[in-house]
């Protein structure tokens, strides 16, 4: 299984923590942001990780030399997007199509999770684009929202009516079958205009489910959180505080033994 991060971004609204290394970086209870994901996704089977990488990409660069070592069993490489300082993220996967050829992971280098929020996603009924969701009583503008009937994706956007609105995205989405192409060929075509260099990437996704089936996956009663501000931290360290250990088997299997 393949994942691509998405980690190109500074996290400026994390000033002054973010102000020599990127958000990914960040170290979360005594080990970095990526460590965590890394370690996870491995738990569940990846065994493929490209991160893009923009600021700071030296540094981002070293640490997936470091996680190499950590997991001999597993492939890293990173893609490094020139554009991050003038684009949003939907340029960063633009840099990465050619990697999304097959089956693949797509996930934000800000969302933390424990691993059965993965396991969740990677079990969910077989469609060409799936997208990790959960719900709460309240959404703030900061939100990725969504409405959705029944498990088919409608509309997604920070801006949607507060009264359409059943659920969120969590910054991880799953690409089988057709998925990948459908996906490719929107960023392509997107790229053509201007305008994407401000658009986030699941502005494409919610283009793409106007015509085509993208699906949803509930992940609630497991535990994530997007690491946006430094109120989020807290929780951040809360979350991995709670986390189960590897177990001798799951270090095994990161090991490549």
């Amino acid at each position: 299984m393949k994942a691509i991060i998405l980690g190109a971004g500074q996290g400026k609204r994390l000033l002054p923590l973010t102000a020599d290394e990127p958000k990914a970086l960040l170290n979360v209870g005594g080990k970095r942001l990526i460590g965590w994901q890394i370690q996870e996704m491995v738990r569940c089977g990846v065994r493929e990780v490209v991160v893009v990488t923009g600021f700071k990409a030296d540094k981002v660069d070293r640490t997936i030399e470091a996680l190499q070592q950590e997991y001999p069993g597993c492939a890293f490489r990173a893609v490094h997007n020139p554009f991050y300082t003038v684009a949003d993220n939907l340029a960063s996967c633009w840099m990465v199509r050619s990697e999304m050829q097959d089956e693949f992971l797509l996930l934000n280098g800000d969302t933390l999770f424990e691993a059965p929020v993965l396991r969740t996603l990677l079990g969910s009924p077989r469609a060409p684009i799936t997208l990790a969701v959960d719900e709460k009583a309240h959404y703030d503008e900061d939100d990725m929202k969504i409405r959705r009937n029944g498990t088919r994706l409608l509309e997604i956007g920070k801006t949607l009516a507060p009264e359409v609105v059943d659920g969120e995205s969590i910054g991880m989405l799953y690409f089988r079958d057709d998925g990948p192409e459908l996906f490719r060929t929107a960023l392509e075509r997107a790229m053509q205009e201007t305008v994407a260099l401000k658009q986030w990437y699941l502005s494409i996704i919610g283009q793409i489910a106007l015509s085509h089936e993208v699906r949803t996956q509930l992940i609630t009663g497991h535990r994530w959180c997007e690491v946006d501000y430094p109120l989020d931290l807290e929780r951040a360290y809360e979350l991995v505080d709670s986390f189960e250990a590897p177990e001798d088997a799951d270090a095994a299997s990161a090991a490549g033994l």
